[in-house]
């Protein structure tokens, strides 16, 4: 199945929370600022919101679209607690 549209609001608000610029997202997705902006506008093409969302996925971002779209920031892991090592993970 393919991944739900991003909206011009959730890519202003993935930018927002990772502290990204459009002109960073460019870089990481590949596209043009002006194709950035597109997107920011809601007015990109299938394509460039692919590879928006996708290179906001790679940054952490996780997209939310329960009741209405949204987004948040990805859990990171923080490895094994000290208590969890054992002999066969202690490594």
């Amino acid at each position: 199945m393919p991944a739900a549209p991003v909206s011009a609001r959730q890519i202003s608000a993935s930018l927002a929370l990772l502290g990204l610029t459009a002109a960073e997202l460019a870089t990481r997705s590949g596209l043009s600022e002006v194709d950035v902006a597109a997107a920011e506008m809601g007015a990109a093409n299938e394509m460039q919101a692919r590879l928006v969302r996708t290179a906001i996925e790679q940054a952490g971002i996780e997209f939310l679209n329960g009741g209405s779209p949204g987004v948040r920031l990805r859990g990171i892991s923080e490895g094994l607690m000290p208590d969890q090592l054992n002999a066969s993970n202690d490594g």
